[in-house]
């Protein structure tokens, strides 16, 4: 038996995290001592250790939430076990593509740096702010597109 601050302590997570996990469904409430404090067991260590592992392969909360149905039911079939997993593996491999392509264009951006210059001079920043300005009138032309349909 152990207080939030123990149990924080013991798993390495802030009081926080606990209290958001639990408001989420993913740590079952704990009971409450006579003094009204929550009293955590080593059945919500294991589950917080779980829910630990499962954050640093960067699975979401609803695919944590469902493999903890499948661990509470172990008697199921663990196809959908390893489907959860599969489609997460692709989420993974989408973000990697993309990071990718950012680490691409952060190169072709770093790439317009011509050595000492002055700032007004920079490439970088004059691009930076080329992009900006590009993206911001695109904006600005589907905002006033959209508010001349409603004139």
């Amino acid at each position: 038996m152990m207080k939030i601050g123990q149990l924080a302590s013991a798993t390495d997570t802030a009081v926080e995290t606990i209290r958001f996990y639990e408001a989420q469904g993913l740590l079952p409430r704990p009971h409450r001592a006579e003094n009204n404090y929550r009293v955590y067991e080593d059945a919500h260590v294991e589950r917080l250790a779980f829910i630990r592992q499962c954050r640093a392969l960067g699975m979401s909360l609803n695919e944590i939430g469902k493999l903890i149905q499948f661990r509470e039911q172990p008697a199921q079939d663990c196809h959908p076990v390893d489907a959860i997993v599969e489609e997460h593996i692709a989420h993974v491999g989408q973000r990697i593509r993309e990071l990718r392509s950012l680490e691409r264009e952060l190169k072709a951006i770093r790439a317009l740096c011509r050595g000492p210059e002055s700032v007004h001079g920079c490439g970088i920043l004059l691009e930076l702010d080329a992009k900006s300005a590009s993206k911001s009138g695109a904006r600005r032309r589907a905002i006033d597109g959209i508010h001349a349909k409603h004139d």
